[in-house]
């Protein structure tokens, strides 16, 4: 069955997923990658962070960096830096999108004892999922974060955030979607909102405690949660195969050209 019909079937009948089961699946994938994939958020941190503090350098100033951080309000802005910002933070998501499909490769080829590196968490930079990949995570961060500045512009900050978590959970299966499922990132959107309403609840359940297992890195020096954050992306993964399976793909699927 493949990935548009069985959206369709969880449309009409539901689905059933064991929360036991796809959490211990998920711990025994994140053995096989927290080292590969640690490295990886490591260095995806330094590239983040470097951009980061250049773009607000040169809007701010280097020697009063610190300082406007720490005012940093989205109710101070204009309009126009409003949408800057907006704008900013999309092309970002846009662009490291890829590497969250390069982990979320690397838990697959785990899945399956096939052999992974840290260069394959790059390899959705070339090839024709780039394409979906980067618009569906642009689509993304300018609706939540449309909705979420437009309320904090108002003074709350919390309900803003909390917009911007709900939406990201509904969300959170666009990407595997894309990369596992062959759909073009706006049906990726669409059908990720479906199936997660499906079983909100117990969803919401294995997230927060994948959140809560992958916060304890920060005992560890805080570096350790660079160690402990892929078991996040281990259960996403561990989540999606349990619904729509990951052993149907060919060849030309694993090197980004898909067959629809």
């Amino acid at each position: 069955m493949n990935t548009k019909n069985r959206i369709e079937e969880i449309q009409k009948n539901g689905y059933e997923l064991d929360f036991s089961a796809v959490f211990n699946e998920s711990f025994e994938n994140y053995k096989k990658i927290a080292f590969n994939a640690g490295i990886v958020l490591i260095l995806l941190s330094f590239v983040v962070v470097g951009i980061a503090i250049g773009i607000t350098g040169i809007f701010w100033g280097s020697s009063s960096f610190v300082e406007k951080i720490g005012g940093f309000k989205i109710q101070n802005f204009s309009a126009l830096t409003l949408i800057v910002y907006i704008l900013f933070f999309a092309i970002l998501s846009g662009l490291v999108s890829p590497i969250t499909a390069g982990i979320l490769k690397i838990a697959d080829l785990a899945q399956h004892n096939q052999e992974f590196s840290i260069a394959t968490a790059f390899e959705y930079y070339k090839g024709t999922f780039f394409k979906e990949l980067f618009l569906s995570a642009i689509l993304i961060a300018l609706i939540s974060g449309g909705i979420s500045t437009s309320i904090e512009s108002f003074g709350i900050p919390f309900l803003g955030t909390l917009v911007t978590y709900f939406f990201s959970f509904f969300t959170f299966l666009t990407i595997p979607l894309i990369i596992f499922g062959n759909l073009k990132a706006i049906d990726a959107i669409k059908g990720s909102c479906l199936v997660v309403s499906k079983q909100f609840f117990l969803l919401m359940g294995l997230l927060l405690l994948a959140i809560i297992i992958s916060s304890l890195g920060f005992l560890g020096f805080c570096i350790g949660i660079f160690f402990t954050l892929p078991f996040i992306y281990a259960t996403l993964y561990c989540i999606y195969n349990a619904i729509f399976g990951t052993e149907n793909r060919s060849e030309l699927d694993e090197i980004g050209f898909p067959l629809d």
